[in-house]
């Protein structure tokens, strides 16, 4: 019988260390050790049979063949978006999200939609029955979608290489255990040695593969910090309960770019895809108020228009408050203090209450523009016009400052219906004659506010 053994794990960067240590060496984190079974005289057991392995030479870079990604273009476009325009064969993909944010709602979509690909979905955490409930609730039923309950992954596997899928799903990495380790399922060496082998097998047979992460009550991906540098693409699931919409981003992507965003909407019978997203994020709301302004941003390669919320008030309790919802708060307090310093606004004495309405986050530079706009609006009790949006960043000298992709911010707000566009006078080639909207350029806070109040 192989001799058992104990090892002690951090459960932030999971550094392995023979004794318990109150900080981890490698990270730096307190009281982060915990300690778990091990087993090294145990052989490892053989995942994959000798047909399906790959042997590999080395060889001079020039003489690599250079051979376009094929990828798998899905039926979900948001999905596609994100991932950098579909999805890559032989890729790991880590998609996390807070506990009933809809991370497996989604999955089970994207697996009942693909009616052109063989899906083999594994769940640890749900029956069949419970899996056919949703998917039922979803509506689309795909015949090549494959459901198997298991937790062990050599049965997996063997259920795989029988299959041949061209795409797997494992709902959840934390449910899964292995019999190379010992230690209990959700472990950080079961996490590790687990998505190592998920690792082997989508790059050995070219087989997608996504695994469904938990998220930490701190935020983060449950497990070991090595777990996010070992997959090819992290993709994080947010929104807010009391809000319908959910947001799809990208914190890591080896083929495409980080800045995408997917936009769903949780409805009753699934996420449903929100192509213009500029329309729920602007109200619809008649009536002139002030205290809300509109913006054109940029997130990835999509343009869209947000409405930005502010609310100014006398400060009841002696030292004023500041809150931003959808925005940074520093950046906040950074212009108020330009538009007290530079433009003699006494906002010192006031509360400052800031939102991005949809419940979005928005870190884009060009909104600062629309939010100082908001702010005075909401000082001076005066509404700005419901035809006019703004898209430029204020620098610390009060002036306006130019933004990339200008023209696309236009054309957007020109499709909405808006009638007029503020920018910097700085951005470079704009020419009126190319769009219907009326572009005025400033270069100081002082201009745009004798734009919008005169």
């Amino acid at each position: 019988m192989a001799k058992v053994k104990t090892a002690h794990f951090c459960q932030n960067c999971g550094h392995e260390s023979a004794k318990w240590l109150g900080r981890c060496p490698s990270c730096s984190e307190w009281n982060t050790f915990v300690e778990e079974v091990i087993s090294k005289g145990k052989n490892e057991v053989t995942v994959f049979s000798k047909s399906t392995k790959r042997t590999s030479t080395p060889k001079a870079i020039h003489e690599i063949v250079d051979i376009p990604q094929q990828r798998i273009q899905m039926v979900d476009l948001e999905l596609n978006r994100v991932l950098g325009g579909g999805l890559v064969p032989g890729s790991l993909i880590l998609f996390g999200g807070e506990p009933g944010i809809g991370k497996s709602t989604l999955m089970l979509q994207v697996a009942m939609q693909e009616t052109k690909q063989k899906i083999l979905y594994v769940s640890g955490e749900e029956s069949e029955q419970q899996i056919k409930m949703r998917a039922s609730r979803i509506g689309a039923l795909n015949e090549n979608c494959y459901l198997l309950t298991e937790t062990q992954l050599e049965s997996v596997f063997k259920h795989a290489e029988e299959l041949q899928p061209t795409l797997l799903v494992i709902d959840s990495i934390q449910t899964i255990h292995t019999e190379v380790i010992e230690s209990s399922p959700g472990s950080i060496s079961q996490i590790r040695e687990s998505t190592a082998q998920l690792l082997h097998f989508a790059k050995q047979t070219d087989t997608p593969v996504f695994l469904i992460g938990h998220i930490t009550k701190e935020g983060s991906l449950a497990g070991p910090k090595v777990l996010e540098h070992m997959v090819d693409t992290v993709l994080q699931f947010e929104g807010d309960r009391n809000h319908v919409y959910r947001l799809l981003r990208s914190i890591k992507n080896r083929f495409g770019s980080t800045n995408e965003l997917g936009i769903y909407e949780m409805l009753g019978t699934g996420l449903r895809q929100v192509e213009n997203p500029s329309e729920i994020l602007i109200s619809n709301n008649k009536d002139k108020l002030s205290g809300s302004a509109i913006a054109a941003t940029l997130e990835g390669l999509r343009p869209m228009l947000i409405e930005v919320q502010a609310l100014v008030s006398t400060a009841a309790y002696g030292t004023p408050q500041r809150s931003a919802t959808g925005f940074d708060l520093r950046r906040l307090n950074m212009l108020l203090a330009v538009m007290e310093k530079r433009c003699g606004f006494k906002l010192g004495a006031k509360d400052v209450f800031l939102n991005i309405a949809g419940g979005i986050k928005v870190n884009d530079p060009a909104i600062d523009l629309a939010v100082v706009a908001s702010i005075l609006s909401s000082n001076a009790d005066l509404a700005i016009e419901k035809n006019i949006c703004l898209s430029a960043e204020v620098g610390l000298s009060g002036e306006i400052r130019p933004v990339n992709r200008v023209d696309q911010r236009i054309s957007e707000a020109e499709k909405l219906g808006f009638d007029k566009i503020i920018i910097s006078s700085d951005n470079k080639g704009i020419k009126q004659e190319n769009f219907k909207i009326e572009i005025v350029g400033c270069t100081r806070i002082e201009e745009v506010l004798k734009e919008l109040f005169s």
